[in-house]
């Protein structure tokens, strides 16, 4: 006996494979992954106001067990969705559009083309490379541990890192990077599930340019706190 795909997979294959289909995967994988980026901000904030907080905070996690690992599993899905589904789209529109300058011109006002929508691709690929560096630097690198404890000492290793000049400037000019892809990425998400019309957009664009700002600063401003001296 030979099985057929049901219903909800060929709904399914039918989605990833329509240019709208694809935008939606890619806006509402790519708002799921700007919560948790929020999240992981306000976590490393800790460190501006605790050492032993933000040590305390990680252990926390670390001590989720198979809970975080679902967690990376999830967060690893989502992440390939939406690159897989964001390249597949850049390079539909190459297709669609092989001439350079109908590529790069700008559509007018309604389509809010701007430096931040034409580099997506650009900036999406360096936060992709970023993103490898940093797990390789703080989730799976030295692992310091608090005197007379097992908990891990999070917080000398970040501290160590940011008073690297090469590390803290680095990571400085990806969180610019991040605020560009967000600053599009946000308002194109809405745009994709359908939730903003002609006479919210102007103020949507404006609130995502906002949060990708704010996120920015939020992710810089302990790097920058630690190489200037700020935080012990």
């Amino acid at each position: 006996m030979t099985s057929t795909p049901t219903h909800g997979s060929n709904y399914l294959l039918t989605l990833c494979q329509s240019s709208i289909g694809k935008k939606f995967l890619t806006g509402i994988t790519g708002l799921a992954l700007v919560t948790f980026i929020i999240i992981h901000m306000t976590g490393n904030l800790v460190l501006l106001v605790s050492v032993d907080g933000y040590n305390q905070y990680g252990h926390f996690i670390e001590q989720l067990g198979p809970l975080l690992w679902l967690i990376d599993i999830g967060l690893l899905a989502f992440l390939i969705v939406h690159i897989v589904m964001g390249v597949q789209i850049f390079l539909g529109r190459l297709r669609a559009r092989p001439q350079q300058y109908s590529l790069y011109t700008s559509a007018g006002p309604p389509s809010y083309q701007t430096l931040s929508s034409r580099t997506m691709i650009v900036t999406g690929l360096v936060l992709g490379s970023f993103l490898v560096w940093h797990l390789l630097t703080f989730k799976f690198g030295i692992r310091y541990t608090v005197p007379g404890s097992d908990i891990r000492d999070l917080s000398r290793l970040v501290i160590e890192k940011f008073h690297q000049p090469l590390y803290t400037f680095s990571y400085t000019g990806v969180m610019i990077m991040l605020a560009s892809h967000l600053r599009h990425g946000i308002w194109s998400a809405f745009q994709s599930l359908g939730s903003l019309n002609a006479a919210v957009r102007p103020t949507a664009y404006t609130i995502s340019a906002l949060l990708a700002l704010g996120i920015a600063l939020g992710f810089v401003v302990l790097p920058l706190a630690i190489y200037f001296g700020l935080v012990a």
